[in-house]
């Protein structure tokens, strides 16, 4: 009997998932935070590798975990609402899924002794201070007194509602909704400079959004043409048309100090475009992935330039679907530097703008690469103020590289919700891997290869079930300095390895099939690559997963074609045939050849145990 080793992926993958929830709690490579406190929602993660500390925001909890061991001595804050507040919250009606208490939705480093934390406070938003020491041997972690202020314009009444921010030079940057009914959206700037807001209840800046993500991306090595980028959903409901969700990229100077007259402290530099996430058809009618679920910015060399994935899912009841888009910072300005949309005609439709655009161009900051003789938008001319408030949008969309999607799934019980990406190098040159969390508690660990210059070849290296009960992967983060990924939702947080090599087997092919960059062959086992080790003792090959070239050697029999495991039996009895490949690009097959005959016969069936006749 001989056992063949080919290239594909392996047709089961309930059969990979327990393989690998087994792995993880048998080899000890994810640990659960599993501290008894009687609360949920652990959706904030904040790293501090410096501190060597993640901390966590929950229900009315403030944690502070050790980046190696998330159970080992957590440091944790209890910071609920008083109860006066929460029979308030009760009242109004407001408790229907526990609502009522203090979710942290912030948590931004302040300085090098202290963090700055908000939560919703029972539909009250609160923030304060919280002292996490000045070394992390020094494990002081408590709220400073008498700090607590109000959370309004930085933090969401309704934990529902998602909320994002960033603090840069003491202010506070935040897309959120602020006021206790959640129908007052906004971007609002609070701190040391007047507080600055989106124009209020005006759909052409935002309708009814879902804040995704936030990012400083500087335009040029001028700091006064620094933008602030919000990516968000919203509402889209033109005449006519029933709404439907459209994603969204939007900006603002982070010197912006509002104009006058019609814009007095709102932003005069706001601009939003639509991203579009979508599968071309034969027909030329292309699906859409409009439902942004998560946005990761993975920085490179250029500072300018960092690529941005995001992860969309499919808006309407026909199927279910999801997406990773991967967008160029050239292409989003292209479309900011492009035509702004404009409303005209009997139906009220969206058109290229033709008129005159005045001087400086809509949306430049103020004292940068093109203006610098204005040093504040308080400076820009009455035109540019009332066409700033009337076209915020641009006309053109922004689109993927290669104008398509990198992954995509659809007809299948799952969409993604979140994304991590981490930069590996590898034998055969840099790969980008894919971390993509699901609504079902799992994690999907992805490459994606170039095949030629329109196709790609997507490998799922494994998916892991994280957390026991199935539930939602709300965030996120890689510590590449550590080898771990951290991962909440609901339940809890964990964390688990980015690599486990052992469990691709102890033989070379098996190891180079499972085609891994983080892992090769080093002459005796499948062990975590290293740029350090000698060539001519590691084996790995990512782009083509090779063993008959990687392995030679390795192996007892190869031919050009298989790899040969052979097994003897004795007419009349009964022989076990291992079924289960160690590798998940690895297929299976078991072939009998009789005593002196050169045919081979399949072996059909599932069974791993064959009589001998």
């Amino acid at each position: 009997m001989t056992i063949h080793e080919g290239y594909l992926w392996h047709p089961c993958m309930c059969v990979l998932i327990c393989l690998c929830t087994a792995a993880l709690r048998s080899t000890g490579t994810a640990q659960h935070f599993a501290y008894l406190l009687n609360t949920s929602d652990y959706r904030i993660l904040r790293m501090d590798e410096d501190h060597d500390r993640m901390y966590v925001g929950s229900k009315d909890y403030i944690l502070s975990l050790d980046l190696h061991d998330i159970n080992k001595e957590p440091l944790i804050l209890h910071w609920p609402v008083s109860q006066q507040r929460k029979t308030e919250c009760v009242l109004s009606g407001k408790d229907t899924n526990g609502e009522c208490g203090n979710f942290i939705r912030l948590i931004e480093p302040w300085n090098r002794t202290h963090l700055y934390v908000c939560g919703t406070g029972a539909y009250n938003p609160i923030c304060t201070y919280v002292n996490r020491g000045r070394k992390p041997q020094e494990y002081i972690w408590h709220l400073e007194p008498g700090k607590v202020e109000s959370g309004k314009g930085k933090c969401s009444y309704d934990p529902k509602l998602n909320s994002v921010s960033a603090l840069i030079n003491g202010e506070l940057y935040a897309g959120v909704y602020i006021d206790f009914m959640g129908t007052d959206s906004a971007i609002f700037r609070t701190g040391k400079q007047t507080a600055m807001r989106t124009d209020q209840y005006n759909s052409r800046w935002l309708n009814d959004p879902s804040f995704v993500h936030v990012q400083l991306i500087p335009d040029s090595a001028e700091r006064n043409d620094d933008k602030l980028y919000f990516f968000f959903r919203e509402t889209s409901a033109e005449m006519g048309q029933s709404p439907v969700t459209q994603a969204r990229i939007g900006r603002i100077c982070l010197n912006d100090d509002g104009g006058h007259c019609c814009l007095v402290n709102k932003w005069s530099t706001f601009l939003k475009a639509r991203l579009i996430c979508s599968v071309p058809g034969a027909d030329g009618i292309e699906t859409h992935f409009d439902e942004l679920r998560d946005v990761y910015i993975q920085p490179t060399q250029d500072t300018k330039n960092p690529v941005i994935y995001g992860v969309f899912s499919v808006s309407g009841s026909v199927f279910r679907g999801s997406a990773v888009c991967v967008y160029s910072m050239a292409d989003i300005r292209q479309v900011f530097n492009g035509p702004f949309a404009h409303k005209e005609g009997p139906n009220y439709q969206w058109v290229a703008y033709t008129g005159k655009i005045p001087y400086p161009r809509p949306g430049t900051c103020p004292g940068g690469t093109f203006t610098p003789n204005m040093k504040s938008t308080k400076d820009y001319p009455d035109e540019v103020i009332n066409f700033m408030r009337n076209h915020p949008n641009m006309y053109n969309a922004v689109y993927p590289m290669h104008k398509r999607p990198l992954v995509v799934r659809t007809n299948v019980d799952y969409e993604f919700t979140t994304i991590t990406v981490d930069q590996v190098a590898a034998a055969d040159g840099n790969y980008e891997v894919l971390f993509l969390g699901t609504d079902r508690g799992t994690v999907q660990k992805v490459i994606v290869l170039p095949k030629d210059d329109l196709q790609t070849e997507e490998l799922v290296l494994e998916e892991v079930e994280v957390f026991k009960v199935p539930t939602p992967i709300t965030t996120m983060k890689i510590s590449s300095k550590r080898q771990q990924l951290y991962v909440s939702s609901e339940l809890g947080v964990t964390h688990l390895a980015l690599h486990r090599c052992d469990v691709y087997g102890e033989a070379c092919a098996d190891c180079c099939l499972a085609r891994d960059p983080y892992c090769a062959w080093d002459g005796k086992s499948c062990s975590r690559y290293s740029t350090s080790q000698k060539r001519r003792s590691r084996r790995q090959d990512v782009k083509y997963g090779n063993p008959i070239r990687q392995c030679r050697g390795f192996n007892s029999n190869a031919n050009k074609n298989t790899l040969e495991m052979v097994q003897y039996g004795v007419e009349g009895s009964s022989s076990f045939l291992e079924c289960q490949a160690r590798s998940p690009h690895a297929a299976i097959k078991w072939h009998l050849q009789r005593d002196n005959s050169d045919r081979r016969k399949e072996v059909s069936g599932h069974l791993c145990v064959v009589t001998l006749y």
